[in-house]
């Protein structure tokens, strides 16, 4: 089996070479190369034909979003964004994701040899993870949109659907991971407005979180927030988990909460999919709607499963227009799923689930 071909591109001679030392260390991975800049990029790329590249997002004469939207344009490939642990860095690496890149490494402020040592295992997985995963580049999510379009040129709107109450009684419940920020996002801009109360857990760090649930408010119909205390899930309003706590749901006299849990991690994540999809089998049953996006490894399947078990209808993203076919594959294998649905088609399925 060949080993994954790595090319480093970050302007940092220190980051370049504990990177290449952790990168290095793993049997299955070879780092045939590195670059200061990303015009050295461009030369190393043709002449070495990497597999996957990992990419600095401030650097000389070229910044790195500059970059990967020539590179995803001229040359599709796997890209890991090396960004900064900042709010602006946040921002950044999500317009790089909307670009098609398929994940990010945080890079420490401070102390850079040791912290990001510490996160040599993840490192090595997500290298690893984007050499399978299928390159979504904004001009695919372009392409089928065009192809969603009417003869007015413009998106055919997802139907409206009745709702009796503000307090929401239905639940709506998404997991996602690898390739999920622009997954979760291609679901939510498609939902109409008065759509219920829609809880959200996607592995992402504090901080990125925050900046994603934002930019998700300003993109789609309905009202997203990143909660930070108990809050009434209301029909029009998404729930995203901070990076840092599980979310849970309960039910209550009004309908249906959502709360923060800071218990340990689980399947290695917080917030963890299963933490959620276990909270809603539970307390919400059949009257919720459980969807597993794009994501490595198989957190949620378990909780998927549950739901299902639970009288929910259960979605899984189907593999073709999936990032990486992880957690709705396993999904799928353990009997966790209903339906597969391409991406674009989820929004609409599930409306008419609902409205059913």
């Amino acid at each position: 089996m060949s080993r994954i071909k790595v090319l480093i591109v970050d302007d940092s001679a220190v980051v370049r070479k504990i990177l290449s030392e952790i990168l290095q260390s793993d049997p299955e991975i070879d780092v045939i190369g590195t670059a200061a800049d990303p015009l050295i990029a461009r030369t190393k790329i043709k002449e070495l034909n990497p597999d996957v590249l990992t990419l600095d997002i401030e650097m000389p004469r070229m910044d790195g979003i500059t970059f990967l939207r020539n590179l995803m344009r001229l040359h599709p490939m796997p890209v890991v964004m090396v960004s900064t642990l900042t709010e602006k860095g946040a921002g950044i690496t999500l317009e790089a994701l909307e670009m098609g890149a398929v994940d990010f490494v945080s890079k420490p402020r401070q102390d850079l040899a040791n912290q990001l040592t510490q996160y040599a295992e993840e490192i090595i997985l997500k290298v690893k993870t984007a050499a399978k995963a299928r390159v979504r580049t904004k001009a695919d999510v372009q392409e089928v949109d065009r192809a969603e379009t009417n003869s007015t040129g413009l998106i055919r709107k997802t139907p409206r659907i009745s709702v009796s109450s503000k307090a929401s009684r239905r639940i709506v419940a998404i997991g996602a991971s690898t390739g999920g920020t622009e997954a979760i996002k291609e679901v939510l801009v498609r939902l109409p407005e008065n759509f219920p109360g829609t809880v959200i857990a996607q592995h992402i760090p504090p901080g990125f979180s925050t900046s994603f649930a934002l930019r998700m408010d300003k993109l789609s119909k309905l009202s997203v927030c990143e909660p930070t205390e108990t809050m009434q899930i209301l029909d029009g309003h998404v729930y995203i988990a901070p990076g840092d706590r599980h979310l849970k749901v309960r039910s209550n006299a009004r309908g249906f909460e959502c709360y923060l849990d800071d218990g340990p991690n689980v399947n290695r994540h917080k917030p963890s999919v299963d933490v959620l999809f276990d909270s809603v089998a539970e307390q919400v049953g059949k009257k919720a709607l459980g969807v597993i996006l794009t994501g490595m490894g198989a957190d949620g399947a378990r909780g998927l499963k549950a739901m299902k078990e639970n009288g929910a209808f259960t979605i899984a993203q189907n593999e073709a227009t999936s990032v990486v076919w992880g957690m709705p594959g396993e999904s799928v294998k353990c009997g966790a799923v209903d339906d597969q649905v391409p991406l674009e088609r989820i929004a609409n399925h599930l409306v008419g689930k609902l409205r059913e």
